[in-house]
């Protein structure tokens, strides 16, 4: 018995007449390439020059990175940055909510807050917070229209500094979390009100449990940006002598005369925290739009 050949199944069967597709190949492109040698090659001669200049001593630079007073200085930061973007997202989603209430006047008293405490520089408002003893001397709490008080206290006293800072940035940070949460809310499909409100739920459970849980994995992205700002703001806070790393940085510097060296410290630690800061907002990101990634 003859058995006929077997024909592979993997081997195509082209039909002669049909011509060959033409082979596209890519033309590389070489401007890229040669900017970014360019990029490079700049770089490396800032590097270079910054490392060779005999005027810079960056054993001090080493010599204070991880100094007592300027940790302690680091820590501030991260109290400030922390304390105020708390309590500003705490102000700013009452605010955004308000901003989208049907009360005209809710909405009124929102957007002024909004425009006021937007158009006013942060440094312009630490420096107010700075020096609100001038304005007012003295707090205190008792019977109005009479002499009666009950506590007293000196404002100076009661607000120093550092509250100040906090008061300051957590009012700023306020007003621009206000419209993250804003559009994070108006990002919602409308539907999901409308099946709420269709389901009996009061508007106010329908914000809770309906609207927000669905507006924070569109809020995270600009809130986690808003948050590396107000780390790089709190730098800020050395013009009122906050006890920030730079503020521990200046002062050492005044007594050292290297002040070059000692900007140096406070930019590392101004980058290290903002690097840190970026990849919790990764993790953040990446478990609020779990089930939602395309």
């Amino acid at each position: 018995m003859i058995t006929p050949p077997v024909r592979s199944p993997r081997a195509p069967v082209t039909d002669p007449g049909t011509p060959t597709p033409p082979r596209v190949i890519r033309r590389r492109a070489i401007l890229p390439w040669i900017v970014a040698a360019a990029l490079s090659a700049v770089m490396i001669g800032v590097v270079t020059a910054l490392a060779t200049n005999p005027r810079l001593d960056w054993g001090v630079t080493g010599q204070w990175l991880f100094n007592p007073r300027i940790l302690k200085g680091v820590w501030v930061t991260i109290q400030l940055s922390v304390l105020s973007m708390v309590f500003g997202i705490l102000l700013g989603t009452v605010i955004g909510i308000a901003r989208l209430s049907h009360n005209r006047v809710l909405r009124l008293i929102a957007s002024t807050y909004v425009t006021i405490f937007r158009s006013v520089p942060a440094l312009l408002q630490l420096l107010l917070w700075g020096n609100i003893g001038l304005i007012i001397q003295q707090v205190s709490i008792g019977i109005p229209f009479t002499d009666v008080r009950f506590f007293a206290v000196d404002t100076n006293d009661l607000i120093a500094p550092f509250t100040a800072a906090v008061i300051a940035l957590a009012l700023h940070e306020a007003a621009y979390v206000a419209e993250i949460v804003r559009g994070g809310i108006l990002g919602v499909d409308v539907g999901q009100r409308e099946a709420g409100a269709a389901l009996g739920m009061p508007p106010g459970y329908i914000m809770r449990r309906v609207l927000l849980p669905q507006a924070f994995r569109l809020i995270i992205p600009p809130l986690g940006n808003q948050f590396v700002t107000l780390i790089k703001a709190t730098s800020l806070v050395a013009i009122i002598a906050g006890g920030d790393v730079l503020t521990e940085a200046q002062n050492i510097a005044a007594s050292n005369y290297r002040v070059v060296e000692m900007l140096a410290v406070a930019t590392f630690w101004y980058f290290l925290l903002v690097v840190a800061a970026s990849i919790g907002q990764s993790f953040l990101e990446r478990a609020a739009t779990k089930g939602v990634r395309r």
